[in-house]
């Protein structure tokens, strides 16, 4: 069945505030796993926030008890019961990889800020962020291995960037379930908090990056996602463009003054 963007709107939040996007998954009822209609809204939102000149952060949480319980069961299940596990999760996954590949792509940065459990899709996409901040009762469950399935939503793509294909692996299929603390351990997470300090916490740092200049961030977002398999002639000729074309701008110009002066 067809599902129209009005009957989408309350699953996924979208509110702006000068700089700092905040999507909130909404289906709390569901700890807010991952099915058609709210794939599909968050591929729209995605959209909306790639285009706007004027967003440097977007942040990503989940409302009620949890962050987000991955895909969604009932959905999964009666695709397997109907045998139409191709069409199903595949037109599931066509929306949902399309609001993972926008997040990765998109000249902004992108924070995940968990609490209660992220499980499997879930666990990806806190992971799929650029950064991601913990409550203490965040709880990571790659859950993929339990009904003998590989990851999606760009699980492999974060994780293995943040810990390397064998901590990887090790996550994904031997893993049950990991604390925020474990997490940061690993270098999953960049910071962990009282549960009852966590949206104060993301504030704090999304305001913190917001104050880099949207060049900045675009250019060093794509110059990290590019480093591991540039060759290094190129990798520093992308470094050379990319610093001269900040340095063109405004804000740059603006910031250069400023600290020269101060050395006089």
């Amino acid at each position: 069945m067809a599902v129209t963007p009005d009957e989408t709107a309350d699953l996924a939040l979208l509110a702006i505030e000068g700089p700092v996007a905040t999507v909130t998954l909404n289906r709390p009822a569901s700890f807010n796993a991952i099915d058609l209609a709210i794939a599909k809204r968050l591929e729209q939102i995605a959209a909306e926030v790639e285009a706007s000149d004027d967003i440097k952060v977007l942040v990503i949480e989940g409302a009620g008890r949890a962050f987000c319980a991955g895909g969604d069961l009932q959905t999964i299940g009666a695709a397997v019961a109907a045998d139409t596990i191709a069409s199903t999760v595949g037109e599931m996954l066509h929306h949902y990889h399309a609001f993972i590949a926008a997040l990765r792509r998109m000249p902004k940065i992108v924070v995940a800020s968990v609490h209660g459990s992220a499980a499997g899709a879930g666990l990806s996409l806190a992971f799929m962020a650029d950064l991601c901040i913990a409550a203490e009762d965040a709880r990571f469950t790659p859950a993929y291995a339990k009904i003998g399935a590989s990851p999606d939503g760009g699980g492999t793509v974060g994780v293995t960037a943040a810990v390397g294909p064998r901590r990887a692996l090790q996550i994904f299929l031997a893993e049950d379930s990991f604390s925020a603390a474990q997490a940061m351990q690993w270098g999953l997470v960049v910071k962990v908090v009282p549960a009852t300090e966590l949206k104060a916490a993301t504030r704090e740092l999304a305001q913190r990056l917001a104050q880099n200049t949207i060049a900045a961030i675009a250019a060093t977002k794509m110059l990290v996602q590019r480093a591991p398999t540039n060759p290094i002639e190129q990798q520093l000729a992308a470094e050379r463009d990319a610093i001269i074309d900040c340095m063109h701008t405004d804000e740059a110009r603006a910031a250069i003054e400023k600290f020269t002066r101060k050395g006089k």
